[in-house]
C-alpha cells in the first residue's frame, strides 16, 4: 500500500465523517419519517442521480474512442464482473429476495460488483503501476459505470414491471410488461444520457467547448457529493441490524471478484503482466458510492449498502497488499 493510496483512503474517510457529522447534527433537516422522499440524504441522492451522474455519463460516452479500446483486456475485466453480477442477481431472485422489494436483487448485485474506480482506483494505479497502468484504468473507467449501470437498470426495471403486473388489478400481457420495461429503462436518468452520448458519438460530433466545460464541472461534483452522502446516510439510516448479508457482499467484492478476474483473465484469455495486474487490482477495489445512489433511487437496502461501502473500504487496506503480493508471484 503506497503512501499516496493511504492518503486517498484517509481523505475518503474524512469526507464520509464530515457527511456523518452534518447528518448527525441535522444541519440540513430531519429525516422524513413519512417516506415522501424529502429527507436531506435522499434529496442529495436525487441531485446526484438526476443531474451530476447523467452529465458524467453523457460526456464520457460522447467522447469515447472505440477504435483504440484494448478489447481483450476489457473482456478480461467486464466478463467476470458481469458473470458475478448475474450470479448474485439470479441467486437472490431464487431466494425470493425480490418478492418483498423488487429492486433488492439488483441492489445486492451492484454492491458486490461496482468498484470505487475513481477515488481509490486512480491513485492506486498511478502509485503502483505508473502511467501505463493508469492508461488501462482510464479505459476501464470510461466503460465501468456505463456498462454496469445500464445492465442493472434493465434488470431492476424488468423486476419492477413484473411486480406491478403481479399486484391486484395490475395483470398485463408479456408484451405490455416488456414495453413498460423498455420505456422505463430508456426514459431513465442513467440510460437516457448514455444513449444520447452514444448517438452523439456515432454522428461524429464533438462537444462544443462551453458544453464540455459545463458537463465536466457537473461531473466533478459526483465524487464529493457521494462521499458526504455516505456519511449522511449512516447518520440518518444507521448501521444494519444484521451483518451476515453485508459481510457476504464485502467478501464477494474484495475476494471473489478479483479471484474470478484472475482465473478468467490469466488462464482463460491468456492475459499476463501489466494488463492482468491492473484488472485484478481494479476488481479488488472496495464498493463504489454509485451503489448507494442506486439503492436510494429504488429505496432498497440503503443502510446495508452504506455499511458495505464503509466496511469494504476499511478492509481494502488489508486485502489490497495480498492481491499485489499474489500478482508479483505470477510475474
Amino acid at each position: 500500500m503506497t503512501t499516496l493510496v493511504f492518503y486517498k483512503l484517509l481523505a475518503i474517510f474524512i469526507a464520509v465523517a464530515i457527511g456523518w457529522f452534518v447528518g448527525r447534527m441535522r444541519w440540513l433537516g430531519e429525516a422524513d419519517a413519512g417516506g415522501s422522499g424529502g429527507d436531506p440524504a435522499r434529496v442529495l441522492s436525487n441531485a446526484a442521480f438526476f443531474i451530476f451522474v447523467p452529465a458524467l455519463l453523457f460526456r464520457t460516452t460522447a467522447r469515447l474512442d472505440f477504435n483504440s479500446m484494448p478489447w481483450l483486456t476489457l473482456s478480461g475485466f467486464f466478463g467476470p464482473v458481469l458473470l458475478l453480477l448475474f450470479l448474485v442477481y439470479v441467486v437472490q431472485r431464487r431466494r425470493g429476495a425480490g418478492q418483498a422489494a423488487a429492486a433488492k436483487p439488483s441492489v445486492q448485485a451492484i454492491t458486490a460488483t461496482f468498484g470505487n474506480t475513481l477515488q481509490v482506483g486512480v491513485p492506486l494505479a498511478a502509485g503502483v503501476f505508473g502511467e501505463p497502468g493508469l492508461a488501462i484504468l482510464i479505459t476501464l473507467i470510461s466503460l465501468h459505470a456505463l456498462t454496469l449501470l445500464t445492465v442493472l437498470t434493465l434488470l431492476v426495471e424488468l423486476d419492477l414491471a413484473r411486480q406491478r403486473a403481479g399486484q391486484p388489478g395490475g395483470a398485463q400481457s408479456l408484451g405490455r410488461t416488456l414495453l413498460t420495461t423498455a420505456r422505463n429503462t430508456v426514459i431513465h436518468p442513467v440510460m437516457l444520457p448514455v444513449l444520447a452520448g452514444l448517438l452523439w458519438n456515432a454522428a461524429g460530433l464533438t462537444l462544443p467547448a462551453v458544453l464540455d466545460e459545463v458537463l465536466a464541472m457537473l461531473g466533478t461534483a459526483v465524487v464529493p457529493l457521494c462521499l458526504t452522502l455516505i456519511g449522511m446516510s449512516l447518520a440518518y439510516y444507521g448501521w444494519p441490524k444484521t451483518w451476515r448479508g453485508v459481510l457476504g457482499q464485502v467478501a464477494l467484492k474484495l475476494l471473489a471478484l478479483p479471484a474470478l478476474v484472475l482465473v478468467i483473465g490469466h488462464w482463460g484469455l491468456g492475459l499476463a503482466g501489466l494488463p492482468l495486474a491492473v484488472i485484478v487490482v481494479i476488481a479488488a477495489l472496495p464498493t463504489g458510492s454509485n451503489a448507494l445512489i442506486f439503492a436510494q433511487r429504488y429505496r432498497t437496502m440503503e443502510g446495508e449498502t452504506t455499511a458495505a461501502i464503509v466496511i469494504s473500504t476499511l478492509l481494502f487496506v488489508l486485502t489490497a497488499p495480498l492481491w499485489l503480493a499474489l500478482l508479483s508471484l505470477l510475474n
